[in-house]
C-alpha cells in the first residue's frame, strides 16, 4: 500500500469511525473532551510516521493506538497528580503540622516551582497555569491561546518537565 493510499484509508477511518474512537479513549479515560484529544493526538502520531508498513486490520490498529494513547494519558495525569499533590495537600492542612524545617524546605521548592515557570515561555507558561490551575480543559485553553490542543498538550507537557528538572537539580 502507498503513502497516499494509506493516508486516504487512514482519513476515512478517522473520519467514519471517529465515535466508535472516541469510545475507546473515553472508557480509559472516563472523559468525552479528552477522548477527542487523544484522537486527534492518534490521529497525527499515526499520519506522521515515516516508516510505513502494511496493517492487515487498519481499523484495529487505530484502535489500538488511540487505547494506547489513553492509557499513557492516565498514567501522564496520575503522575502529575502525584507530583503536585503536595503542593495540593498544603491547602487542605495547617502549617502546624509540619515541623519549621520541613515547610521551609516545600517553600523553597514551591519558590522553585514558580522559578521555573518564569523561565518557560509565556504561551507554555499561560497554557500550563490555565490547565493545572484554571481547571480548564486542553480545547478549552487551546481555543483562548487560539492553538492546537495537540499544541497545548505538548506545552503542558514542556512546562512539566521543566519544572521537575528545575526540582531535581536543587
Amino acid at each position: 500500500m502507498g503513502t497516499q493510499s494509506w493516508n486516504a484509508e487512514l482519513e476515512d477511518i478517522f473520519v467514519n469511525q471517529r465515535p466508535r474512537l472516541c469510545c475507546v479513549a473515553a472508557k480509559v479515560l472516563g472523559n468525552t473532551d479528552q477522548a477527542d484529544d487523544v484522537v486527534q493526538d492518534a490521529y497525527l502520531k499515526i499520519s506522521e510516521a515515516t516508516t510505513l508498513f502494511e496493517v492487515k486490520q487498519p481499523i484495529s490498529y487505530v484502535s489500538r493506538v488511540v487505547r494506547n494513547l489513553a492509557i499513557d494519558r492516565c498514567r501522564r495525569s496520575a503522575f502529575e497528580s502525584a507530583l503536585f499533590a503536595k503542593e495540593e495537600e498544603g491547602d487542605n492542612t495547617s502549617c502546624a503540622s509540619h515541623s519549621p524545617e520541613v515547610i521551609a524546605i516545600d517553600r523553597q521548592a514551591l519558590a522553585q516551582v514558580v522559578e521555573a515557570l518564569d523561565e518557560l515561555p509565556e504561551r507554555t507558561r499561560r497554557a500550563f497555569e490555565l490547565y493545572r490551575s484554571g481547571s480548564h480543559t486542553q480545547r478549552e485553553v487551546a481555543q483562548q491561546l487560539e492553538v492546537s490542543t495537540t499544541s497545548v498538550n505538548f506545552m503542558i507537557r514542556d512546562a512539566l518537565t521543566h519544572c521537575r528538572r528545575s526540582l531535581q537539580g536543587r
